[in-house]
């Protein structure tokens, strides 16, 4: 099916239905404003009060409509899943879910227990396939859906001590490209956007944020540190209706740290 947007350079997601988990987050806010802003409705999953009522004032302070906040546990998937069936049914379904949400414990490899590769890749990819498996039958019903997995710049080496965090995040890669293959014939398409180190608490791990930071700058070909804005920029366009041409791809978001 042709579609033309009705405003030649609007993206056109005004009316979708978005699940966007770790909505409050570093990350998060900025994009669940913007898709606000451009008239979708975000069905926002985080857990972490402080930054939830920060949204929630934002939200307020510019008098946007169309959030609903979801207080869940990703590592409780069955609660997960009731709670997104909830959500949907009140709706009428989910248009695009962007897995976004995760926990990033650091130490060496030889001091991690598998319980705790185990409870990373709970939050960080299976959580996540929940929700996908929530929104899929209704895409495949409209034919349309977007779903944009958050992957990550250490996805390509060059940090140490974030085994568990990277394992999830190359496991998003591949259902990336798995689900691309399979769902496009429903009308679905698939991508992944790896964000580069962009100032957020993640960076609290980090003992010399000073020395971090000239780190940062000195493998990016962008000598500037990265905006939440720039993600929420890329994930629009990802949701958008003009992006229906491009899945199974991993748009790396991070001022030219990794070329291909």
């Amino acid at each position: 099916m042709k579609h033309t947007p009705e405003r030649p350079g609007v993206l056109s997601i005004a009316g979708k239905n978005v699940l966007y988990t770790g909505a409050a987050g570093g990350l998060g806010l900025a994009t669940t404003l913007h898709f606000l802003r451009a008239g979708a409705r975000v069905v926002a999953i985080d857990n972490d009060r402080a930054k939830v009522e920060a949204l929630r004032e934002s939200v307020k302070a510019e008098g946007l409509e169309g959030l609903t906040m979801c207080e869940a546990d990703l590592s409780d998937l069955a609660g997960l899943r009731r709670r997104l069936d909830g959500a949907a049914g009140k709706i009428g379904g989910l248009d695009v879910v962007i897995n976004n949400a995760a926990i990033y414990p650091s130490k060496n490899f030889e001091d991690y227990t598998i319980e705790e590769f185990q409870a990373v890749q709970r939050v960080n990819v299976d959580a996540g396939i929940v929700c996908v498996q929530a929104a899929l039958p209704g895409m495949r019903e409209k034919g349309w859906g977007r779903i944009i997995n958050i992957a990550s710049v250490t996805a390509y080496g060059g940090w140490a001590k974030l085994a568990p965090y990277v394992q999830s995040k190359g496991a998003l890669i591949g259902l990336t490209r798995a689900w691309a293959r399979e769902f496009g014939v429903y009308g679905v398409t698939v991508n992944a956007v790896a964000p580069g180190a962009f100032p957020t608490d993640a960076e609290k791990i980090h003992p010399d944020p000073e020395g971090y930071t000239r780190f940062v700058l000195d493998h990016q070909a962008v000598k500037r540190r990265g905006d939440p804005d720039d993600i929420a920029h890329a994930l629009m366009f990802l949701a958008s209706e003009e992006a229906g041409f491009i899945t199974g791809q991993v748009l790396n978001v991070d001022g030219g740290w990794v070329m291909h």
